[in-house]
């Protein structure tokens, strides 16, 4: 577990040196993690038991305006992370009534009030 701790430790540090590239580079009126969407999580809870749930997931950027940031959301256990996929795949044009074991969309991701 020590090891596997410090290649995750290794992973983010890359990924939080990715998300400065981006907050630094300029598109349009803003950056460029301003102007895109990033979903950062794993896709297995315990490795030792096979579980998918619960998944500490991160939504990162703006979506060039979609999505309202600074949040920290917490959704009821069990719910699939196929609903937060689908939700985005409708944010981005793409039609998706149901993907996998999805319920329903993530309404509180367009709320930008």
């Amino acid at each position: 577990m020590a090891k596997c701790a410090v290649i995750q430790r290794y992973h983010l540090k890359l990924f939080a040196e990715f998300l400065e590239k981006l907050r630094k580079t300029p598109d349009g009126d803003g950056s460029l993690l301003d102007n895109v969407t990033l979903l950062f999580g794993g896709g297995i809870s315990n490795s030792d038991r096979h579980t998918h749930g619960p998944l500490p997931t991160l939504l990162l950027g703006g979506g060039s305006g979609t999505l309202k940031g600074g949040r920290h959301i917490v959704y009821p256990e069990h719910t699939p992370l196929t609903n937060l996929q689908m939700t985005l795949l409708n944010k981005l044009g793409v039609p998706t009534e149901k993907l996998g074991d999805s319920t329903g969309q993530f309404r509180e991701l367009s709320e930008l009030g």
